[in-house]
């Protein structure tokens, strides 16, 4: 089966998982991690559910696969979505190495239905000194303490696993 037809079907099984997960008092949003060995590991929406704002669709599939694989290491791995990613979840599939991430509806098709990521993608691409007005972020050092510490003891840990 070619790769065309196989990213239609995985496609359409994260849009059909989204859907299910509405009809079990989830968000409308649905993903899944297929390796690169063909494992599939699903996720659903579960923010209101589990009042956990990090339990997106795409973070919870790859917290599946992660766990099952016994990594945190999904190179090769493609994520499906029902809808384009906020970058929290690029941020998550970028660390967890997932080769590539494709999605069904995109941000402005969320924002028409009340999920509107505009002012986190905005967050993100602005001057950082004009952050403040969403959330305030501060660089604090040397204030009685040594913010070095923790980077000097991973460098010279012998048991450290490299990520």
């Amino acid at each position: 089966m070619n790769n065309s037809i196989l990213s239609a079907e995985n496609m359409a099984a994260a849009v059909a998982i989204a859907a299910e997960n509405v009809r079990n008092a989830g968000g409308p949003f649905g993903a899944l991690i297929v390796t690169a060995d063909g494992s599939r590991f699903e996720g659903v929406n579960r923010v209101t559910a589990s009042n956990d704002p990090t339990a997106h669709a795409e973070v919870t599939a790859i917290r599946n696969a992660c766990k099952t694989l016994g990594t945190f290491d999904l190179s090769g791995a493609v994520l499906y979505t029902s809808c384009e990613p906020c970058p929290m979840c690029l941020a998550s599939a970028l660390w967890a190495r997932v080769s590539r991430v494709v999605y069904a509806a995109d941000r402005h098709e969320a924002a028409a239905a009340g999920f509107d990521d505009a002012a986190f993608y905005e967050f993100f691409e602005g001057d950082p000194a004009d952050r403040s007005a969403m959330m305030r972020v501060e660089h604090i050092t040397d204030e009685g303490f040594d913010h070095r510490e923790p980077f000097a003891l991973w460098s010279n840990l012998d048991t450290r696993i490299e990520y």
